[in-house]
């Protein structure tokens, strides 16, 4: 029964903005004010440079990584480890302690995944990486992964919880990059 703490431990650690504090830190501008406004990494990079973007990145994925990793090693099951991957990605999303407005979740997403299995993980930055090396454009690259991630996910996993939550990441990852995704269709996308 304790299992089910890891969800909303899981949803709480989600939901600490590494975009946020990182550039308070570095004395940088708020990153829901500035450039695109996203508390992400790509945003935080056009405002703060890249080592503020690369903390930003690692803050974002170790809230995913974290709790499912730990809930992995513990051998909960399969419903309460895609549970608890599901809430640290929403917790970023909505963040309770910044009013509900958080990124776009792209490299929580991947901590949950690497947190399931580093295979999987590995899958998925392969996946992004390729197509960034091919685009240049960080947005396509997330969106490819992203798709992809279910597939991926049924592989190395094998369990319908975990493709369950792989598929719920990617409808809401894809639905929170819909103006990158106008922005693509239009040639306008950076």
């Amino acid at each position: 029964m304790i299992e089910w703490l890891f969800i909303p431990a899981a949803y709480l650690i989600g939901s600490i903005s590494s975009a946020i504090l990182i550039c308070q830190l570095m004395g940088l501008p708020d990153p829901r004010e500035q450039g695109s406004g996203n508390p992400g990494a790509t945003n935080v990079m056009r405002i703060g440079g890249k080592k503020a973007a690369a903390i930003t990145l690692v803050g974002d994925m170790l809230k995913g990584l974290l709790p499912v990793y730990a809930a992995n090693m513990l051998n909960v099951s399969a419903e309460i480890l895609a549970l608890t991957g599901v809430a640290a990605f929403i917790g970023h999303l909505y963040p309770i302690f910044f009013q509900f407005k958080g990124g776009k979740g792209v490299a929580t997403s991947l901590g949950v995944l690497f947190g399931i299995s580093w295979w999987l993980g590995l899958a998925v930055a392969g996946c992004w990486l390729i197509v960034y090396k091919i685009t240049k454009i960080s947005s396509v690259s997330a969106l490819v992964a992203s798709a992809l991630s279910p597939i991926f996910a049924w592989y190395f996993n094998g369990t319908i919880p975990v493709l369950i939550a792989a598929v719920f990441m990617t409808v809401l990852l894809l639905w929170r990059h819909k103006s990158n995704i106008q922005r693509l269709m239009a040639g306008q996308e950076r």
